[in-house]
């Protein structure tokens, strides 16, 4: 990947659709290990993402004209909730996840960061420690699947 060619701009709600099929594609490989498609990435429609879309700050990356990942983010008093990284699944550990974490994080004058991943999304559990984000809590859904917490402080 020419990293030159990487552009990062803010989300808008014209990306919905294109976001929503980077979206389903990404999150497939999170549906294969914990065994069910019925995940909120994989569930969402359009009309429920344009209308999420009017006021996020979350980012979208660009390989020139094609969308290779989207993040999404909002804030919550001083706290930046970061959700649904998604990364093209041949472009996965391109550093894309990384840019587009630092942008969404630059994006906000929160005082901290929060986020959640599945425990069996180990690649995702790299991803933000790497970032510095630390564990604060797991949580066992009605599934039975543990999501954990993690948050940095950003300022």
């Amino acid at each position: 990947m020419n990293e030159d060619a990487l552009s990062i701009r803010p989300i808008e709600p014209r990306d919905a659709g294109e976001v929503l099929t980077l979206q389903r594609a990404a999150f497939v490989s999170e549906a294969l290990i914990y065994r069910s498609v019925d995940m909120p990435p994989l569930t969402q429609t359009r009309e429920e993402l344009e209308a999420e879309l009017v006021s996020n700050l979350g980012c979208v990356a660009f390989l020139g004209p094609r969308m290779v990942g989207a993040v999404r983010a909002q804030r919550d008093g001083d706290l930046l909730l970061i959700g649904r990284l998604a990364i093209a699944p041949d472009m996965q550990g391109r550093g894309i996840g990384s840019k587009l974490l630092a942008a969404v994080e630059e994006r906000s004058d929160a005082a901290e960061a929060e986020l959640f991943t599945g425990s069996l999304s180990e690649a995702n559990l790299r991803l933000y420690q790497r970032h510095g984000y630390v564990e604060t809590e797991r949580v066992t859904e009605d599934d039975g699947i543990e999501q954990v917490f993690l948050r940095k402080r950003l300022r």
